[in-house]
């Protein structure tokens, strides 16, 4: 993250895990979602009460929250992509 000036504020380690409920509250304060899971790309806008496609893309097969998983302002990303990080953190 260094090499894009990103300041890490808070880092959960994986050994806990964080649920649908997790997901749920970190939408709240989000007006955008993104999810990369390999090669495919998702957006979402979100609202007060987030589309269940949008929470279950958000979740990996075990139920967990998938990592990496950032909070950028008003924009939630979610998995990794290389070239969404790069469209979205310069």
């Amino acid at each position: 993250m260094t090499e894009s000036d990103i300041t890490i504020v808070e880092q959960v380690p994986a050994s806990k895990k964080l649920a649908e409920k997790d997901a749920r509250e970190l939408m709240k304060s989000a007006s955008k979602l993104h999810v990369a899971k390999g090669k495919k790309l998702s957006e979402f806008k979100v609202g007060a009460k987030p589309e269940v496609a949008a929470v279950a893309a958000m979740l990996g097969p075990t139920g967990n929250l998938r990592a990496p998983t950032m909070v950028r302002g008003k924009t939630l990303i979610v998995g990794f992509n290389e070239e969404l990080f790069t469209k979205l953190l310069g």
